[in-house]
């Protein structure tokens, strides 16, 4: 496996970025692709690139590329690939509801143009990221891998559940092993700037006032980086032994706890060592009340969960947002 490569696509992103430098460090070698899109700052995803880049070539190898055109896998055909983390997507719940089509050409054309590759160079191993936002309007908490998500509130996630069901259907047309993994609320350094703790951060720096959808009763399952990584690198090893040709499986990757936004900010004030200042107002169109994911499922595939707590984390995250944005 480690004389292949792993692809990752969407490298440039914050969760591919920090799953290449792992797998680099753990001497495994990468392609990453990625279309650098701007849907959020472009300098942050290039400055990912660049420290990823300053790997040798044999052990990273970067390609610009957009998988919704099928004629750009051409580009991966010099590549032995042995397994791949499909990551790439467009991004934003509120903005899939204002500019879907982009969702559909991104998630839902650029994951069959990527499975057709998958199956006409032979590669037998997928992991798919999925989302928390397929449990959509549920309100039995944790969430579970056996409840319903046919109830979902914004169109990036019927997106997310069409990968799903696309990959449960291939993984039998075309024996492929198929992974989907429902990631909840990641955070951590060179995270998405318009993911909550990240826009919080900012608003603080700035001095701006933090406007606290539905009158700050929202909580999510924030699950740290390393965590994920750490879990997404676990799997990986569990799928290749698994010897099924047409394996599918589908695993909520959460902490598990519930993360209180205004408790949230409160450690965001302490490490950045500045004050909020907030508006209260309703609940915004799209919006879950609520995430916490269940993962005794998880548990049981991989036998062993990191739990970074969240003093830990958001200490870490404002490290680096402070040497990033030279705050003194």
């Amino acid at each position: 496996m480690k004389n292949n490569y792993i692809l990752i696509t969407g490298v440039g992103g914050f969760i591919g970025f920090h799953l290449a430098n792992r797998l680099i460090q753990k001497n495994y070698n990468v392609v990453g692709i990625d279309n650098l899109n701007s849907y959020y700052d472009i300098k942050l995803k290039k400055n990912r690139i660049k420290i990823l880049n300053k790997y040798p070539l044999k052990k990273f190898k970067f390609i610009k590329m957009d998988i919704s055109e099928a004629r750009n896998f051409s580009k991966l055909e010099e590549f032995s690939i042995g397994y791949v983390f499909h990551l790439a997507a467009q991004a934003g719940v509120r903005y899939s509801i204002e500019k879907p089509q982009k969702f559909i050409d991104s998630n839902i054309t650029g994951y069959l143009n990527l499975i057709e590759f998958c199956n006409k160079k032979k590669i037998k191993k997928i992991f798919c990221a999925s989302s928390s936002s397929v449990y959509g309007s549920n309100t039995k908490l944790p969430f579970s891998e056996t409840h319903v998500t046919d109830n979902m509130i914004q169109f990036y996630a019927i997106t997310k559940k069409t990968n799903e069901y696309m990959s449960k259907l291939f993984s039998k047309l075309i024996n492929t092993s198929i992974i989907c993994g429902r990631f909840f609320t990641v955070y951590g350094p060179m995270g998405r700037p318009d993911m909550a703790i990240y826009k919080f951060a900012l608003k603080i720096k700035n001095k701006e006032t933090i406007q606290i959808y539905n009158h700050g009763n929202h909580f999510r399952d924030f699950t740290y980086i390393d965590d994920l990584v750490d879990i997404l690198f676990k799997i990986m090893n569990r799928h290749l032994k698994i010897k099924s040709k047409n394996y599918f499986n589908v695993f909520n990757i959460a902490s598990g706890k519930k993360g209180n936004i205004k408790k949230i900010l409160k450690l965001l004030e302490i490490n950045l060592q500045m004050k909020t200042k907030l508006s209260y107002v309703k609940r915004q169109e799209g919006d879950m009340i609520g995430t916490c994911g269940e993962t005794k499922k998880l548990k049981k595939f991989i036998i062993s969960l990191p739990r970074t707590s969240y003093s830990k984390g958001i200490k870490l995250f404002s490290d680096w947002f402070k040497e990033y944005y030279k705050i003194k």
